[in-house]
């Protein structure tokens, strides 16, 4: 693993062990003379892998730095959009949050959404009705007769407004749809 060491020993009987590594007199001068010997090369690798996992996390930060950067200026805008969406679109607060002002605006718009809705209605029920009377009269044999055809038609509920009379057969009341 590159360790450059000395290791001295004294024994009970006043002997002297040594041992060093890679030689025990140059480990024992540095340490004397308090100079620092020439870096072998395992230090180098060392210094180097420590410097390229230095720049690589360094690369790694700026990378971070930027992304949040970025998610700030987004978060920023996205802030913006939402308080300038928030004054064009005073329909979605909630309508004890609304003026008296945006109230006769809200009720104004839903009746203009109620005709429109009738409309379209009506329009549907024509079409459905000149489709019975058109898919159920059979010229064949020359009877002209007109059967029963069976539409799956959804009925809404009684009390919603709506007449049972289809559109084109109003049976002399005058009366539509809604």
């Amino acid at each position: 693993c590159g360790a450059e060491i000395a290791i001295i020993v004294f024994s009970p009987g006043k002997k002297v062990f040594s041992y060093g590594h890679p030689c025990l007199y140059s480990i024992i001068d540095r340490f004397v003379t308090g100079k620092a010997g020439p870096s072998s090369s395992s230090s180098q690798i060392v210094e180097a892998h420590r410097a390229a996992s230095i720049r690589e996390l360094n690369m790694q930060l700026t990378e971070m730095l930027n992304q949040l950067d970025a998610e700030r200026k987004r978060g920023e805008e996205l802030i913006k959009l939402r308080t300038a969406s928030q004054g064009r679109c005073w329909w979605e607060a909630p309508v004890n949050d609304l003026g008296l002002q945006e109230l006769k605006q809200l009720k104004a718009a839903m009746d203009e959404l109620k005709k429109n809705v009738a409309n379209q209605a009506e329009k549907l029920m024509v079409e459905a009705s000149n489709a019975t009377a058109f898919l159920g009269s059979s010229s064949s044999k020359g009877g002209g007769h007109v059967g029963p055809i069976n539409i799956d038609a959804k009925v809404p509920p009684p009390g919603l407004g709506l007449s049972m009379t289809p559109h084109g057969f109003a049976l002399g009341y005058g009366r539509g749809f809604f």
